[in-house]
């Protein structure tokens, strides 16, 4: 076959394409399951465990964590959308879809005779000119008065106009710099309850409860100390000395401390007498915000034992500290640190709450992308639009890698493919209209309004997504479905043999 190794005996090439395809169906059976679920006319999936609890999201990340994955390839896509969740908080499902569609589209190009080197080397080619030309293609928002940012909000939040208005004014609340810190994710400011009002303040929520229920649970005007490790004597220190260490927190006017570990019983029972609420069990990324928010500095175990007046600049504030025993979890308000909001999202049941939870984080996520870079058509009209410049690129790459470029610009078809589907149109069809359409007009923005069917401007609809999530998802996509192309046997470990490998073909 042209362009084949012709040193690769048949029966390799043969037991190499085998694999290949069992991968690729794999993946494909990965795509499937969450395929439906995107788009505005996207449809909610059911996930039912053996002791009966109940799930239904549209949320690609949830479905593909819950599920029961065998195949080492699928579980690899999979994965794809956990790290997508991870770095961007949105666009699981497309970074699923286009996975699964590259290597769909890599093993055709193999089955066609072109070596997978070669296949690989051009997916990877046209992948980097893709998100090249992705970047110049963003519009930028340059300050969160910018009117895209509702409409991404809304379209995130799955077009609910209360999620819209908290994750807009959550936004605001906390500030352009604070957005766009490397760590910061505005979609942790978010927690849900199912028997609670639709609410957002300045602070913060601590899933725990006082460790020391005898002290009042509302505390005003609140001098703040954050002890890492545990709070104890120690085997070298006397119980006089701990005793000390207790009597200039006292002293100092301690109102709320915060212990990541353990609190030893005796302090415990000093600082209840002296009505200083106690937070315990807290770890590490919680009293490292609470630190933040209230300006109080962290200081270990060791360091307690230093003089009154030097602990007393450690020492952190907030305006109020709530207890709120039957909902699990205590809220600080008003912090002197760095602005914190939460966004309280509340919902009639368990599973109901859970959904808007999600559809929040995917919004409060979405907002913060879109201001660090800028956004695109949304609707599949971007990528199709890159499927076409990559094509036009497609024809300046000598050699076969040309047909791992084809790949690419072939993907680039599926997000807009399965909106189709997905709101009951011909995708064949309404993608080559549009596609048609894009190069008369030469636009980057027409894709297809779900409801009517016809061709509009995604941009004048308001229907636009962030450049990061895009962005994330091609990339993750071309990362894990070329690792996919590269594996060309399946070998099982035998567990009865010492840990060696059993090679089963």
């Amino acid at each position: 076959m042209e362009g084949q190794n012709e040193s690769v005996a048949p029966e390799n090439r043969n037991k190499s394409l085998g694999a290949l395809q069992a991968n690729a169906e794999a993946v494909r059976a990965i795509a499937s399951a969450v395929e439906g679920t995107l788009g505005p006319k996207g449809l909610d999936t059911m996930l039912v465990n053996d002791d009966g609890e109940v799930i239904v999201t549209n949320d690609g990340v949830t479905i593909l964590s819950r599920m029961e994955i065998q195949h080492p390839a699928a579980r690899m896509v999979a994965n794809i959308a956990r790290a997508q969740q991870e770095e961007v908080g949105d666009g699981t499902t497309t970074a699923t879809l286009l996975a699964a569609s590259l290597v769909d589209e890599g093993v055709k190009q193999v089955n066609r005779g072109v070596p997978v080197a070669k296949v690989i080397a051009g997916i990877r080619r046209g992948v980097r000119f893709a998100l090249e030309r992705m970047q110049e293609k963003a519009h930028p928002i340059w300050d969160l008065e910018d009117e895209w940012l509702q409409r991404i909000a809304y379209t995130a939040g799955r077009e609910q106009e209360d999620i819209t208005e908290l994750v807009m004014e959550a936004t605001h609340m906390v500030g352009r710099e604070k957005l766009l810190e490397k760590h910061f994710k505005l979609s942790e400011a978010v927690v849900a309850h199912p028997r609670v009002s639709n609410s957002i303040f300045a602070g913060l929520l601590l899933q725990q409860n006082r460790a020391n229920l005898h002290v009042p649970s509302l505390k005003e005007s609140v001098h703040v100390m954050a002890v890492s490790g545990d709070l104890h004597p120690g085997p070298d220190t006397d119980d006089s000395d701990f005793r000390q260490v207790l009597q200039n927190m006292i002293q100092l006017d301690v109102g709320l401390l915060a212990v990541e570990g353990e609190t030893a019983d005796i302090a415990l029972d000093e600082l209840t007498n002296a009505d200083i609420m106690v937070v315990q069990n807290l770890g590490t990324r919680d009293l490292f915000r609470l630190a933040e928010h209230t300006g109080a500095k962290l200081i270990n175990r060791a360091g307690l034992f230093k003089s009154e007046q030097d602990l007393s600049s450690v020492l952190g504030y907030c305006e109020e500290v709530e207890d709120e025993v039957d909902h699990g979890f205590i809220r600080l308000l008003e912090g002197i640190g760095k602005a914190y909001a939460t966004i309280h999202v509340g919902a009639s049941t368990e599973e109901v709450v859970g959904e808007r939870e999600r559809i929040t984080k995917d919004a409060a996520a979405a907002v913060q992308a879109a201001i660090r870079g800028g956004f695109l058509p949304g609707g599949g009209a971007a990528e199709l639009a890159l499927a076409r410049d990559v094509e036009k690129y497609r024809d300046t790459v000598q050699g076969m890698e040309a047909f791992g470029v084809a790949a690419v610009a072939e993907s680039l078809h599926r997000p807009m493919s399965q909106v189709v589907a997905n709101a009951g149109f011909n995708p064949l069809e309404k993608v080559e209209e549009v596609k048609a359409l894009q190069w008369k007009r030469q636009s980057a923005s027409l894709g297809v309004d779900c409801d009517r069917g016809a061709i509009y401007d995604m941009v004048d609809m308001g229907v636009v997504d962030p450049l990061p999530v895009k962005y994330h998802a091609l990339q993750a996509a071309c990362e894990v479905s070329t690792a996919i192309l590269r594996i060309h046997t399946v070998v099982k470990m035998d567990s009865t043999s010492g840990g060696k490998f059993e090679v089963k073909l």
